[in-house]
């Protein structure tokens, strides 16, 4: 079985984060979703929250593509916590030519840390490469529609979270 593992903080869940999850789905048979546990970011959701969020954003998916997508917590170094899930590969998704200077070098700190798990990088379709979590936020901060960037449950969440 091939088991990948797609970390970050999804904080919240974007349709860009959404976008790399289906495309993950061909690459796997069970798609591990490392929700980070990042405490010097601040989130705006907490662990229970975003987890959440994930689950029900990869219900569907996990039906349509056939493969396995569970959500797990994680506060350890990322190559740790493939090794913890049985991971062979880490998904990386990419956005902009800046992601992929820093993604470089946890490649190959990670390499250096453990070089039987592989990182695979996936491009953000065109029409979600400007989307970060960050940027979504504030958008919805400053009272912005965020209708093109995240799911409407996750919106929903936002403009409650935000109130």
């Amino acid at each position: 079985m091939r088991i990948g593992l797609y970390p970050g903080t999804f904080d919240p869940v974007t349709l860009g984060h959404v976008d790399i999850i289906r495309r993950a789905c061909s690459l796997v048979d069970k798609l591990v979703i490392g929700v980070a546990i990042n405490r010097d970011k601040g989130p705006l959701f907490n662990l229970e929250e975003r987890v959440a969020m994930i689950e029900a954003e990869c219900a569907v998916l996990s039906g349509e593509t056939g493969c396995e997508i569970v959500a797990h917590p994680f506060e350890n170094l990322l190559i740790d916590c493939a090794k913890d899930v049985g991971a062979g590969i880490i998904i990386r998704g990419l956005r902009a030519v800046a992601d992929f200077e820093y993604e470089y070098q946890m490649v190959g700190m990670n390499r250096q840390l453990n070089n039987s798990i592989e990182t695979v990088f996936l491009m953000a379709e065109a029409q979600h490469q400007a989307i970060a979590s960050k940027l979504v936020k504030e958008i919805a901060r400053l009272g912005g529609d965020v209708s093109k960037f995240v799911t409407p449950s996750v919106e929903r969440a936002l403009k409650e979270r935000l109130k």
